[in-house]
């Protein structure tokens, strides 16, 4: 019997910009925000947000019809409500929010991704990097309002897996942990939250700081948790029981991932662990689409980073001379890689 084939999977990708960039423009005018415990009419959303009256209803049904809101009656008689997920993670009032990723997903990555074609033709970057020359971290950190919406977007992106992470890792053997590339301490915060123990410092460059101190002092925390600024290239690492890259080794090339790897093994004790966070590329490279696909947002965003598997950094750490590594499953596609001294 011969076996029916379907176009749809490749209709449902091919057109899939179409829902993207639909829910990313809400997420950008705060529809969801602005919606928050309300039931609105389409000319009430419309007149706050300013918007012109053609494709309001078009543009709020598609919402319906994607998942993301809630409607009572139509067009003229319909109110719009928030589901329970975009109340929680999409309502800026929200303590659970994660729409900064999105933000810059809209704001940045989206015109970029349209030049992916150039990218594999050329092996170059396709952000910032093609108008001034700069990195994407030149770019981001010369700009405090832009510098803020990354660290926010990253933050709301990672919370999860690092609750999941501070819960899930045996701190039981260890007093000390040091976060590099902290970003705003979410990662050590929440180390420091779910081992009453650990005593935790975060490192990044000196215009993260601020940010930093301003979020652990939020958590009441600023007595366990300390803030280094450095260069972590080429600052030494300082001395922890436990270090921690919560998606860093995937910016840089091999040589530089190596380099970071052998500056952590140095500051570890003989008993210490490296962690490295990551959305992990599958061994058999088939099956976590968000990893590769993670990669090949390293091509357009810098010059030599990218994605790997659990299968690369075992062997990466123990070429430095870490005795064993494992993986730790997080939430999501995302895991801990942990190589022990």
């Amino acid at each position: 019997m011969t076996q029916l084939v379907s176009p749809s999977r490749i209709m449902e990708v091919g057109f899939g910009f179409w829902d993207s960039k639909t829910l990313l423009t809400a997420v950008n005018l705060e529809i969801f925000t602005n919606i928050g415990s309300d039931k609105l009419s389409a000319d009430e959303i419309k007149a706050e947000l300013r918007l012109h009256g053609r494709g309001i209803y078009d543009f709020l049904d598609s919402l319906v019809s994607l998942g993301f809101l809630k409607r009572e009656g139509i067009l003229e008689k319909a109110r719009y409500s928030n589901t329970e997920e975009t109340k929680a993670f999409l309502d800026k009032n929200s303590p659970q929010y994660i729409g900064g990723i999105l933000e810059m997903l809209n704001d940045r990555l989206y015109k970029f991704w349209g030049d992916l074609e150039e990218g594999l033709r050329t092996g170059k970057p396709q952000n910032e990097i093609k108008v001034s020359g700069n990195s994407v971290f030149e770019e981001l950190y010369a700009e405090p309002i832009r510098l803020r919406q990354f660290i926010q977007a990253m933050s709301g992106n990672q919370i999860g897996i690092f609750i999941e992470f501070a819960k899930k890792f045996d701190f039981s053997r260890y007093s000390t942990l040091c976060d590099i590339g902290g970003a705003g301490g979410h990662l050590s915060i929440q180390v420091a939250l779910n081992n009453e123990h650990m005593i935790c410092s975060t490192l990044d460059l000196p215009p993260v700081e601020p940010i930093a101190k301003e979020t652990i002092e939020k958590f009441g925390l600023s007595s366990r948790i300390s803030t280094i600024s450095g260069d972590f290239f080429k600052d030494d690492f300082p001395k922890a029981d436990v270090i921690t890259m919560g998606n860093i080794l995937h910016n840089w090339n091999l040589e530089n991932k190596k380099y970071l790897i052998q500056k952590a093994y140095n500051a570890l004790p003989a008993s210490g662990a490296l962690v490295a966070i990551e959305s992990f590329i599958d061994d058999e490279r088939k099956h976590n689409a968000l990893g590769l696909l993670l990669s090949l947002n390293m091509l357009i965003e810098t010059e030599g980073g990218f994605n790997f598997t659990g299968a690369d950094f075992d062997s990466w750490c123990k070429e430095i001379g870490f005795k064993e590594t494992t993986v730790m499953p997080l939430t999501g596609p995302s895991s801990a890689a942990i190589a022990f001294k």
